[in-house]
Order: structure tokens, then sequence, then C-alpha cells
């Protein structure tokens, strides 16, 4: 039996490709072609809930969570993901870890991107609608001193509120608060609460503009 992964990307490809090689020669009618284009999109997006259920089954998951490629889910805390979440992996691994009595939540309709680490060692929040780029790291710990490498320094929440966008390789330390509809521009590093509606950059990360609701 061939592999599950190569079926489906065959299956939705050559769906795309009829739909697109027809249309263009004109040999399908417009509203057919839409419809063979359709059930491509269909048939990648009912995978890819699929998929969610075998590579996030550690995680307590709501409606309609869906992965792309196979994110590293670790840790024995707890990770929950609400409805509509989309967890990308397929460029580099997504990770998603949560110690031991600490818990992880990503909000509803929340995308995370490719190659994003986030570990909660106490407490990690993203709210609702946020889009996570490429290569973000969300860390709550230091996990050891600057000098005594051998100490744990104590972890301290982060909670990201809703409708936050945080851009490709920024970073979010410990005891951080992003206010709604902020954004975090690339390459940032976020060391200190940063207030609703605003644009952060630098490093460590500073506001540059403001904007009202």
């Amino acid at each position: 039996m061939k592999d599950p992964h190569e079926l489906r990307a065959r299956l939705a490809g050559e769906l795309a490709e009829l739909s697109r090689g027809s249309a263009g020669r004109g040999l399908l009618p417009a509203s057919l072609s839409l419809a063979l284009d359709g059930a491509a999109r269909a048939t990648a997006a009912a995978w890819r809930v699929a998929a969610a259920q075998w590579w996030l089954r550690r995680c307590r998951r709501g409606h309609l969570v869906r992965t792309r490629g196979r994110p590293l889910i670790e840790g024995r805390g707890e990770i929950v993901l609400g409805d509509g979440v989309a967890i990308w992996s397929h460029l580099q691994r997504t990770q998603l870890s949560a110690g031991p009595g600490a818990r992880l939540v990503v909000g509803e309709r929340t995308f995370i991107n490719t190659g994003t680490s986030i570990s909660a060692r106490a407490s990690v929040t993203i709210g609702r609608r946020c889009q996570i780029a490429n290569h973000v790291v969300i860390m709550d710990s230091d996990f050891h001193g600057l000098q005594d490498r051998d100490r744990p320094e104590p972890p301290a929440p982060i909670v990201i509120e809703d409708d936050v966008w945080i851009a490709v390789r920024a970073t979010v330390l410990k005891g951080v608060r992003i206010g709604a509809g902020a954004v975090v521009a690339a390459g940032a590093v976020v060391v200190r609460d940063v207030a609703p509606r605003t644009l952060v950059a630098g490093v460590p990360a500073r506001e540059v503009a403001r904007w009202d609701a």
C-alpha cells in the first residue's frame, strides 16, 4: 500500500492540474473547472484535519484543528488547541512543548507557521485569531541563570491577547503580555509588555507606531 501522504498529495495535485490545464485549453466550462479546483482544496483541507487527529493526539483539540506536516509535541504538561487552530510544519518542524504542570493554550482560529517553537514551563496563553509567522520563538523560561548555568531560573507566564501578529524570527520572552491587535516586527525581541494596537520592533523591542481602535 502506498504512503497515504503521497496518495493525498497526488489526488489533490491531479485535481488542481486538471482544473488549471483544462480551463486554459478551453476543454472544460469555467464552472466545472472551479468545481475541480474546489475539490482539490477540499481534499487537502480534509486531509489536514484528519492528520491533526494523529499528530496532535496528545493535545486537547477543538473542532477542525488542522496541521500541514508533522509538528513535534513534547512534555508532560497540558496543551490546548481551540477550534480552527492551524499549525504548519511542512518546511521545518514546529515545536509545542509544555513541561510538568505547565499549560500551553492556543485560541481559536490562530495560525502558527513553520519552524516556530513555543515552550511553556509555567503558562503560555495565545489568544484568538493570532498570526504567528515562521521561526518565531515564545518561551516563558530562561531555563538556567546567566552566570550559574546549573541553577534553574523561575518561569513567568506569557499572555498574547487576541488578533496579535508576530512576524518572522521574532522572540517573545518570559513574563510578557502582548495586547490585543499588536504587531511584533520581524526579528524583534520582546522583553517587556506591549500595549494593544501598537507596532514594536528592534532588540529589545520598542514601540514605533500606535493606532486607534
